[in-house]
């Protein structure tokens, strides 16, 4: 179990993390859509996760989401590093109605993300502003760093896309950590 605290003048978080779970969770951020999203990640992820955040939801949901996937981030860091006996890499395409999204995983150790969701560069989710899934990913994919691509091949519904993105994510996050005893270090460098 990693346990993550982080607060600012903007937010105050605490986060347990289970790697290896049955994709429990418990998520308190006050921000109803995100706990969805990221509940719909642990769930599919098969990791457990509780994370409670108070942020300066007066403000907006900006530093909410993007410190709560710092914290994240930073405890799936401390989980895999350095690297052994996992697969590595995980891809999955998620459909959740009209909508299809894939997402590619690499736990390099290098922190990279390609987001091509053109449907979330704008509009609302209810109060949820569709943007904020992109800082959500890359807060996440630069503080664990690992390398992620999220592509919408197609969808309308922003709720669709932004919530196939998250389960994509997952899928492929579940599959990348899958133990391969025979992997050793992944990588021909001798090291991640």
């Amino acid at each position: 179990m990693i346990s993550k605290n982080r607060a600012t003048k903007e937010t105050k978080i605490e986060l347990e993390l289970e790697l290896y779970g049955r994709g429990a969770a418990q998520i308190q951020t006050g921000i109803g859509f995100f706990d969805h999203m990221l509940g719909a990640f642990a769930k599919h992820a098969w990791i457990d996760l509780n994370l409670r955040c108070e942020g300066d939801l007066q403000v907006d949901f900006h530093h909410s989401v993007e410190d709560c996937g710092i914290v994240l981030g930073s405890a799936i860091k401390e989980a895999i590093y350095p690297a052994q006996n996992i697969e590595r890499f995980g891809d999955s395409v998620l459909v959740m109605d009209e909508a299809a999204v894939s997402a590619a995983l690499d736990f390099s150790n290098r922190a990279f993300l390609v987001f091509d969701c053109p449907s979330l560069k704008r509009g609302k989710i209810g109060e949820f502003d569709a943007e904020l899934v992109e800082e959500f990913f890359r807060a996440l994919a630069f503080n664990a760093n690992f390398t992620l691509h999220i592509s919408q091949i197609r969808g309308e519904n922003l709720h669709h896309v932004a919530e196939a993105a998250f389960k994509a994510l997952a899928v492929a996050f579940r599959r990348a950590i899958s133990i391969n005893e025979r992997a050793g270090v992944p990588s021909t460098k001798g090291v991640l």
